[in-house]
């Protein structure tokens, strides 16, 4: 069995699904496009696995008479689509993302159509982009880890 875990960008909540995750699939909708603040969401079905919230839980909001979206009420990390049929997971929470490749898109009518060239752009990696402005230099970044740890914040940071 397989096991993959993941949470929110501040780590007060964290995730553990054991099993194959099979079903992932991007939703071009207005409603995910909201909800993720973004083009399209990206989901992993988390239907026919064992699931756990291993840290706090997300809060939620009722989206739509069928569906609810949690996130997190800490930092505000978009987590969940929980429908009747099941819940699945943002893809970007689990700790390696690139592990679960999207294999479907939904909600194509509202697809934006830049999308499919957003390959194309120009590309800056973030260290080139860390030093394009003295603010940027001395960043510390307060993220949670993508691993499961003991406890977080660490008493020593933020």
């Amino acid at each position: 069995m397989t096991t993959h875990t993941g949470g929110c960008q501040c780590g007060a909540i964290r995730f553990r699904a054991i099993g194959d995750l099979k079903d992932s699939s991007v939703c071009h909708c207005r409603m995910c496009q909201k909800a993720f603040g973004a083009y399209y969401a990206p989901l992993v079905s988390v239907r026919e696995v064992e699931f756990e919230w291993t840290r706090g839980e997300p809060k939620r909001f009722q989206s739509s008479s069928v569906v609810k979206r949690g996130f997190c009420p800490e930092c505000g990390t978009p987590l969940t689509y929980e429908a009747p049929d099941g819940m699945a997971v943002a893809a970007g929470a689990f700790d390696d993302p690139a592990a679960l490749p999207p294999t479907i898109q939904w909600g194509v009518e509202r697809k934006i159509d830049f999308v499919d060239s957003i390959h194309t752009l120009p590309a800056v990696p973030t260290e080139d982009d860390l030093t394009s402005v003295d603010y940027l230099t001395n960043l510390i970044s307060y993220q949670h880890p993508d691993h499961d740890t003991e406890s977080w914040p660490p008493e020593s940071g933020k």
